[in-house]
């Protein structure tokens, strides 16, 4: 990753100054890698008076075994969702496991289209569609109208997401202010924990947003490496980062926003110049350090009942997978579902990274991905058409069987019944 101030990851992928990645909804295109985030230290400005989007704890969504890449139905994952899913046509089935984002301050008449005909799962937003808290909130209206649309078959809310990890990634002026390493080094880590999740919920539900791709669950090894050097890690101790995480989540999940734990396996073994936002990375880490270090976290996430979890593109032969792990069954089944037991939603990093790109088109990754068993798909690209290229790419992989049935209907039911329990 290039290092300078314009520079800075969120969510896992780079941003470039201002720059607002887009996944538009027009030709289905791959178009070249882009970053996945724009992002200025300071947040966004505006004070503007916060819509008066409901609160309330997260409720118990997201449940069920399995993915794309498995078999089997969607284990306890609510029967009214499963019953949903029977109902929607193969677009629609397509569009539900896809993330959408936009340029500029206004959503384009496409993505509004989309959503009202039940053909796109949820937007995450980024610095440059925030101008103010009464703009993105008034936005945010738009799409949750588009959402209640009769024409659209699914009566759950959209996801609404956005990284608001604290310090110096923030899309929203305010909480969580501080970083996680400066949690870490806190008097008392777990009640600045705490006080971070609780604020980053209050911050993102009082403009309508209803999912937070944090906290980060890396454990750094060596002071400036690649998520030490924007202080993204709570500590290079494993148990410090597991108490801290499962902390942030639980405070945020009462507060009504779902947490999303990253960058699994773990992102902690990479040195600075590794960033999968602009090449191919492989980590040379033992399966037992892997697990013993970089996974612990995610035991206490899951224990904390996290709503879900972010897989990274860095590869891992200790696991011995071949490909990045968001492209691997032997992480994401292997590991995330089969070993630690995580039963709620997997979420990829940006498609258009620079580690997928060894991996064709857009609709070859998405193709990829869903069969590793990843339930959403994350368009953040400046190219037009990535989000119609990546739901054309699941769609033809269920229509020709590359994508089992049975499984790709599981990874909907848990993308719905996360959805359904979240609040309006």
């Amino acid at each position: 990753m290039r290092v300078s101030p314009a520079w800075l990851r969120a969510g896992g992928v780079a941003v470039v100054g201002a720059v607002v990645v887009a996944c538009t909804t027009n030709a289905a295109a791959g178009g070249t890698p882009a970053q996945h985030q724009s992002h200025q230290p300071a947040g966004t400005s505006g004070t503007a008076p916060a819509n008066s989007a409901a609160t309330g704890a997260v409720g118990s969504g997201g449940s069920g075994s399995g993915g794309s890449g498995a078999s089997g139905a969607a284990g306890g994952a609510g029967t009214a969702e499963a019953a949903q899913v029977a109902s929607l046509s193969a677009r629609q089935l397509a569009g539900q496991r896809v993330i959408f984002s936009y340029a500029g301050l206004t959503p384009p008449s496409a993505l509004l289209w989309l959503i009202s005909h039940g053909e796109a799962a949820g937007v995450i937003f980024f610095t440059n569609n925030i101008s103010s808290r009464a703009q993105i909130a008034a936005v945010i209206g738009k799409l949750e109208a588009a959402d209640a649309a009769a024409t659209n078959p699914v009566r759950s809310p959209l996801l609404l997401m956005t990284d608001q990890e604290g310090g110096l990634v923030r899309r929203l002026q305010g909480a969580p202010a501080l970083s996680e390493k400066q949690i870490g080094q806190a008097a008392h880590p777990a009640a600045a924990a705490t006080t971070a999740g609780s604020g980053a919920a209050a911050n993102l539900r009082g403009v309508g947003m209803n999912v937070n791709l944090a906290p980060v669950l890396d454990v750094y090894r060596t002071a400036g490496d690649f998520d030490d050097q924007f202080q993204r890690s709570y500590s290079s101790s494993p148990s410090q980062v597991s108490y801290l995480g499962a902390d942030f989540i639980k405070a945020q999940q009462k507060g009504g926003v779902a947490a999303t734990a990253k960058h699994f396996p773990g992102l902690g073994a990479a040195v600075k110049s590794q960033d999968t936002d602009l090449a191919p990375v492989k980590l040379n880490v033992s399966a037992a350090n892997l697990r013993g270090i970089d996974e612990l976290p995610y035991k206490a996430a899951i224990a904390a009942k996290v709503k879900l979890v972010m897989v990274s593109w860095a590869v891992y032969p200790g696991l011995g997978a071949t490909r990045p792990g968001g492209l691997s069954t032997n992480v994401v089944q292997g590991e995330l579902r089969n070993r630690l037991g995580f039963k709620g939603v997997t979420i990829t990093d940006a498609l258009e990274a620079g580690a997928l790109r060894p991996y064709g088109s857009i609709q070859h990754r998405a193709l990829l991905a869903a069969q590793a068993g990843m339930d959403l798909l994350l368009c953040s690209a400046q190219t037009k058409g990535e989000g119609a290229a990546c739901v054309d790419g699941l769609e033809d992989g269920y229509n020709d069987g590359s994508l089992g049935k049975t499984a790709f209907k599981a990874a909907d039911t848990r993308v719905l019944s996360l959805r359904a329990g979240l609040p309006r």
